[in-house]
């Protein structure tokens, strides 16, 4: 049996629909499904069970002989959420409660960590997961905060030998665009915020640049194809003896005109695009440049190469946004 927190959420999702291609029957899904069509995302997939988070550790330790596995991909991702104290249970608490858990009952666990917790980008995108190294991050933002304790956390524990799952590896996933991530509102990836303006004709609308480096839609991000994040998490169930954090990100900035451009082409139309100001209420935790160091997740012997932005997006948009079904 394997476990997937978030499961119903976007790279949660993905992560499913790849584990039962592969034949794996006995897939759970820990998530909060809501009023809207967030259900939508697991609807083709064959479930043993769909578990609210309240009553995961019930859950766990009603079947903890069964579990193999523990994918925890569920937190609180929006980065304007202003209840810290919410963020907090959900991204921390809960976290370290699976971390014991799983180190209890011998079960490995691949978790979600984020680019977030890099901050600025100051003291660089090195995944380094000494203590030292992560004293020095600074997030701009609670959600990248709590995934940066946590991290943090997991460092200590294992630097002074306590006990850890057989196999952990905390990812910090970098801009990720794909299928299923309707449900997430304003917190989409720019992919499908400019996909319906790009339909309807209209331009791309992209923030200026408040930095004299940065021209308008020139702030540079490391964009990667969900199906990449969900390979490399299979990579690493099937390599249980590889453990610790990693970036997951091409290792290669764009710009968001780059991106914006890819959108249009995908449609087989010249892009568009118009600068709006950047609400003022994030402009001082933007981040203008973010780009992956992957040396730590290729001597782990991760060898597949990363999907080129143009034929990502191409595919999200030719595959899922410009379908009759979006979902996967």
């Amino acid at each position: 049996m394997i476990v997937v927190t978030g499961g119903a959420g976007f790279i949660g999702s993905n992560l499913v629909a790849a584990l039962e291609a592969r034949g794996i029957a006995d897939l759970v899904v820990c998530d909060r499904l809501g009023q809207a069509d967030k259900w939508r995302n697991i609807a083709k997939r064959e479930l043993a069970a769909i578990v609210p988070p309240e009553r995961l550790l019930d859950f766990l330790d009603a079947n903890a002989k069964e579990i193999a596995c523990l994918f925890h991909m569920g937190a609180i991702s929006a980065t304007t959420e202003r209840d810290a104290d919410l963020i907090v249970r959900e991204n921390f608490t809960l976290s370290l409660a699976l971390w014991a858990w799983c180190a209890r009952h011998s079960v490995r666990l691949i978790y979600a960590s984020s680019a977030a917790t890099f901050g600025d980008g100051a003291q660089g995108f090195d995944d380094d997961g000494s203590t030292a190294a992560l004293a020095r991050l600074r997030p701009l933002n609670a959600y990248g905060w709590s995934k940066h304790l946590f991290d943090r956390r997991v460092a200590r524990l294992v630097a002074e030998g306590k006990s850890a799952p057989p196999q952990w590896a905390g990812l910090k996933f970098f801009n990720v665009y794909g299928p299923n991530e309707t449900h997430k509102g304003s917190m989409k990836s720019m992919v499908a915020h400019i996909y319906p303006r790009a339909v309807a004709g209209e331009p791309a609308r992209l923030f200026r640049s408040h930095q004299p480096d940065y021209a308008d839609g020139g702030q540079l991000r490391d964009f990667i194809w969900v199906g990449d994040c969900v390979d490399v998490m299979l990579w690493l169930y099937d390599n249980p003896g590889t453990s610790g954090l990693f970036n997951v990100g091409t290792g290669t900035a764009r710009s968001f005109a780059d991106l914006a451009a890819a959108v249009y082409r995908a449609l087989d139309r010249e892009p568009r695009i118009e600068f709006v100001d950047t609400p003022v209420e994030i402009r001082d935790k933007y981040q203008y440049f973010t780009q992956a160091k992957m040396d730590r997740l290729r001597a782990a012997g991760f060898k597949r190469q990363f999907t080129p932005l143009e034929a990502g997006v191409t595919e999200y948009v030719k595959g899922f946004l410009h379908a009759a079904d979006p979902y996967r």
